[in-house]
């Protein structure tokens, strides 16, 4: 039930989680290629000032080996050109050897796009600067990677949230179709009761006409309850509807239905109330289904031996607490929450929509909490709901 309260929530989240990683990401290769595009900068201002001493201090005929012994260690692309801008000389361009001048000025454009050029200037009795090319060059293999690498993250978070979103929605569906079916297994379990009843009733009739006198308060009991049952489901989806309650009395009342269509002898259930009389503020009706569904999960879970179910009611200066405990079989610790979730079932025959139920109408409408307070084979289990007294008048 959470999973889709919080649906909406989650998927906003996953968004603004993958948008924070794209952000992120994207500055950080930012900072990088900014870093690499430095150094590559400060090499080629060490470059550019060993061609122009090679051209100051030397002949012209060594500018062809000063360029290739220095620039032949580097790995991106640089273009030598002359103050027009036509290229001159050229290295780790791709298919070099077949670039026409007009594609060559082409890549010097290109590069000027990425890198500002470097001037080559010479300097005429230390004084007078004069400019005799430029040196443009490209980003490296290592930098166009990068680059790259933000659409590529920005693929594979599209896909993260994309296979998130999908991931909950058939979760959502699988459990929307537990539900359906889990609703009428609930159905199905509520109606059980009393129906079996009735009819029990009706045979003893005719075994014994004479006691119908008897069974007319249990059989008119179990009217009440099958019209309860259909006012139960009917108010599904509706606001509740919240009064002064006597707890006492709904669970003697709840304890004596039970007792009266137990096997006699078989399963035994006792109440114990600290105080005479405990008033609480809340639903009439959903409390009863809480405690109704507790109770049948309790004999349910009692096979093969005499049964006990155990009532206790406490309360102190901030809470009503209500301990419903059994000898059952028990419950294994690993499935303690796992029993609350829609779907799940201990038992072999069941849909596991009970005490979901009773999760949601205990802590989403009455304001409490319920939980598995012990558990184990040997001691039974023993659930508790926590209702606060701040309803209470």
């Amino acid at each position: 039930m959470w999973v889709y309260k919080q649906l909406k929530n989650i998927k906003t989240a996953l968004f603004f989680i993958a948008m924070a990683m794209i952000i992120s990401l994207f500055f950080y290769n930012q900072s990088i290629i900014n870093s690499l595009r430095n150094d590559s900068r400060k090499t080629m201002n060490l470059y550019a000032e060993l061609i122009v001493k090679g051209i100051t201090e030397s002949n012209d005929m060594e500018l062809d080996f000063v360029f290739s012994e220095i620039i032949q260690k580097v790995t991106f692309p640089i273009i030598q050109s002359d103050t027009l801008g036509n290229p001159v000389i050229w290295k780790n361009l791709n298919d070099e050897n077949t670039l026409s001048k007009k594609d060559l000025k082409k890549i010097i454009l290109s590069m000027n796009n990425q890198n500002n050029p470097i001037p080559l200037e010479i300097k005429i009795n230390n004084e007078k600067k004069f400019k005799i090319g430029y040196l443009h060059y490209g980003d490296s293999l290592i930098v166009k990677r990068l680059q790259i690498l933000p659409y590529i993250q920005l693929i594979a978070v599209s896909f993260f949230i994309l296979f998130g979103f999908i991931g909950f929605e058939i979760i959502r569906k699988a459990e929307k179709q537990n539900i359906w079916f889990g609703m009428a297994r609930e159905t199905a379990h509520q109606l059980g009761t009393p129906v079996s009843s009735l009819m029990g009733w009706i045979e003893r009739l005719n075994d014994h006409p004479k006691d119908v006198n008897k069974l007319i308060p249990d059989m008119k009991a179990d009217v009440n309850r099958l019209n309860e049952i259909s006012r139960r489901f009917s108010k599904i989806g509706s606001k509740p509807k919240f009064e002064l309650i006597s707890l006492n009395k709904l669970l003697i009342d709840l304890i004596h239905y039970f007792k009266r269509r137990l096997p006699k002898d078989e399963i035994n259930i006792k109440l114990e109330i600290q105080s005479n009389e405990i008033e609480i503020f809340t639903s009439l009706v959903l409390l009863k289904w809480s405690i109704e569904n507790l109770i049948k999960n309790a004999i349910d879970s009692i096979v093969n031996k005499k049964g006990l179910i155990l009532i206790q009611v406490k309360k102190d200066l901030k809470n009503v607490v209500i301990l419903i405990k059994d000898n059952g079989n028990g419950i294994p610790k690993k499935d303690w929450n796992n029993i609350f979730r829609p779907g799940f079932s201990s038992k072999k025959q069941g849909w596991g929509i009970g005490l979901s139920m009773v999760k949601r109408i205990v802590e989403d409408f009455l304001l409490g909490t319920v939980k598995v307070e012990s558990s184990s084979k040997k001691n039974g289990t023993s659930m508790k709901v926590i209702l606060s007294r701040k309803l209470e008048r």
